[in-house]
């Protein structure tokens, strides 16, 4: 414990030496829905924290709602007294943010790794997957892709508008692949992909996608899965507010736009043994097989973690690449899980059904845990699509049939923790019914 305090200050002082100028740091940490929440802290009060002092902020903050309100949840929010609970700095990650007006760092936190961890809190949920695959012997290696539009910083009556080409001031609004949007879009994308470095995150290929204004980041293997989900979340946070400071709206909704793809977080995951061998390649490729099969079989009860809100099931519409069914197939990217083509030694699945605001945290933990009850269970998978195209299984595609059936769900239950999926579902349930509640146009015009 003292060594661990010893290298958290040092940390926090080499980073005063180096940016004499940060008066506040912000510790942020991911709730429910994948928004960050926390504390500004003076620099002087971070040091005493990383040398031992108590970090201590509301428990029910994980809970907050898409919009920030808190729903009762069983006793939590309104019968709980709303009481503290520790938080922990996590090593390594406190960086300098550049796309604020005024100098200031950021670092993440984590109930993970305290003496009482709070049980539905996502990097925690995460944390103990990982921990008991590596009592298992089993070590993932894991890389996030990630889809996003950039939009005119402005809104016209609270709806999006088009990208504006810095070249010719006219609006990005042509679906394309082309490489030449990248060029356009250089000055943005390279401080974007810049500031994800200066976080330490590991950015490599970038891709012009096919919407209009619409982009793909990839990162890095790790073999380290908190910290592959906490570059995904920080990505996330540093892209919009780059965009913002180059006068446009970075977005990771799900779908925007109904006439174009939606955007997706597709997560590259191989497994490998103690002594570095492929647990998927393993006898002619039979466990890749079980994974798969453990993987589709869950599928469907993960839904609310996959499409996590109203607009991400809108994803699921049969555009471009986005699965309708559980399915998969061998470098095929209409199928949910895609097997890459590659040596023995890199054999992985791709996951490729999660919306691209979706909870990274939670989407690793949920895939992990489809290919460690594959392993376990050993059955064989469906056709998959390159035998057969109408292969697949159902899956819900609205939010209150998927927390059913997410609910009562025995393996996720088990292997995710009951408490965690009791409060993701009431969360989720909801966060939905609060969405109904406003009568739009469109319902004006069909039935006054």
């Amino acid at each position: 414990m003292k060594s661990h305090a010893s290298t958290l200050l040092a940390e926090v002082r080499t980073f005063r030496q180096n940016h004499p100028d940060v008066r506040y740091v912000d510790l942020i940490a991911l709730d429910i829905p994948g928004h960050f929440y926390g504390k500004r802290y003076p620099i002087e009060m971070l040091e005493k924290v990383a040398a031992g002092s108590p970090l201590k902020l509301p428990q029910n903050a994980v809970l907050l709602g898409a919009q920030g309100g808190l729903f009762k949840i069983g006793d939590y929010c309104f019968n709980d007294g709303d009481p503290d609970a520790n938080r922990r700095l996590v090593p390594g990650t406190l960086k300098p943010v550049s796309w604020e007006s005024q100098p200031l760092g950021q670092m993440l936190i984590t109930s993970d790794g305290t003496e009482a961890p709070i049980e539905f809190e996502p990097r925690e949920v995460l944390a103990k997957v990982l921990e008991r695959l590596q009592h298992k012997g089993i070590h993932p290696v894991v890389a996030f892709e990630l889809e996003f539009y950039l939009f005119d910083k402005k809104l016209d009556n609270g709806l999006p508008q088009f990208a504006r080409d810095p070249l010719s001031d006219d609006a990005d609004d042509q679906p394309n692949l082309h490489i030449e949007r990248l060029s356009r879009f250089s000055e943005v994308l390279d401080d974007m992909a810049q500031t994800a470095k200066d976080q330490g995150i590991d950015i490599t290929v970038i891709t012009a996608e096919i919407g209009p204004g619409q982009f793909e980041i990839n990162f890095g293997h790790l073999d380290d899965g908190l910290r592959a989900a906490d570059w995904a979340a920080l990505f996330c946070r540093s892209t919009r507010g780059v965009a913002l400071k180059h006068g446009y709206r970075a977005s990771f909704m799900a779908k925007p736009y109904l006439q174009y793809p939606g955007s997706g977080m597709h997560v590259h995951v191989s497994l490998y043994d103690g002594a570095g061998n492929n647990l998927l390649a393993a006898h002619q490729q039979q466990p890749l097989r079980h994974a798969v099969a453990g993987c589709l079989e869950l599928l469907p009860h993960c839904m609310p973690i996959f499409s996590p809100n109203s607009n991400a099931f809108r994803r699921l519409g049969g555009t471009v690449n986005a699965a309708t069914r559980a399915s998969w197939g061998f470098e095929d990217r209409d199928a949910c899980v895609r097997i890459p083509e590659s040596d023995p030694r890199n054999l992985r699945i791709e996951h490729r059904l999660a919306s691209a605001d979706a909870n990274p945290y939670l989407v690793l933990a949920a895939i992990l845990v489809g290919l460690e009850h594959g392993l376990e269970a050993k059955r064989e998978p469906i056709a998959p699509l390159n035998e057969d195209r109408s292969s697949g299984t159902d899956f819900p595609l609205e939010m209150l049939e998927a927390v059913r059936a997410m609910h009562h769900q025995p393996v996720l239950r088990d292997k995710l923790g009951a408490e965690f999926v009791d409060v993701y579902c009431e969360n989720k349930r909801q966060d939905h019914l609060a969405f109904q509640q406003e009568i739009h146009a469109r319902e004006y015009r069909w039935f006054l």
